[in-house]
């Protein structure tokens, strides 16, 4: 797939706002300081769709953009920054929650995990959270090229270890980098493949 624009729609707190679910939808959601900005401007190619920051936490509304016209990209808050307030996580948890769980065009959800790092509760939780409510995921470990090949593939095994008790299969995984530019191709080939299914 080549990305030939891509433009900013809205930022809101209330799925009720998001634009009309008339698109194939693709969400982006990961931990704080993932590397999820970063990560979305190296997939469409526009090194300031989404705001990147040295400060983790930085976005904190659901953003919609517009990719050639056809399909939206969607920034999610990071989830488990410390730094917020407990009412502020409890109010992103809730806002997070409720697009997820209610936003019938999204078609996957791209959860993301630093590759660096061995399997956090955080993460696991989370995904068994989404496998509980049936909601269509893979896994995109970023920031890769800090890592050798074995590493990275050691990385996706612990996981796998991790998870194998509670699923009975595994999830699809991804392995990126922002710096470069690994598994943008692939990532943006399986969209590409999604964007055929017809919308239920």
């Amino acid at each position: 797939m080549e990305i030939k624009s891509a433009s900013f729609v809205i930022s809101n707190t209330d799925v009720k706002k998001c634009p009309a679910p008339d698109r194939h939808e693709y969400a982006f959601i990961g931990r704080s300081n993932v590397g999820k900005s970063s990560l979305i401007n190296m997939l469409t190619n526009y090194s300031k769709l989404a705001k990147t920051s040295a400060s983790p936490g930085k976005t904190q509304l659901i953003n919609h953009f517009l990719i050639n016209n056809e399909w939206y990209l969607v920034d999610l808050p990071g989830y488990g920054y410390a730094r917020t307030s407990k009412s502020q996580r409890g109010q992103f948890s809730s806002m997070i929650k409720n697009y997820i769980l209610k936003r019938e065009n999204m078609v996957c959800l791209f959860v993301l995990i630093d590759s660096r790092h061995d399997p956090l509760k955080i993460d696991l939780d989370f995904m068994e959270w989404l496998g509980e409510n049936g909601v269509p995921f893979v896994m995109v470990f970023t920031k890769a090229d800090k890592l050798t090949t074995t590493e990275r593939m050691n990385c996706i095994a612990k996981y796998q270890e991790k998870m194998k008790d509670t699923w009975e299969s595994m999830p699809m995984a991804f392995i990126t980098s922002a710096e470069t530019k690994l598994g943008r191709v692939e990532l943006l080939s399986y969209i590409s493949e999604l964007n055929k299914l017809k919308l239920e």
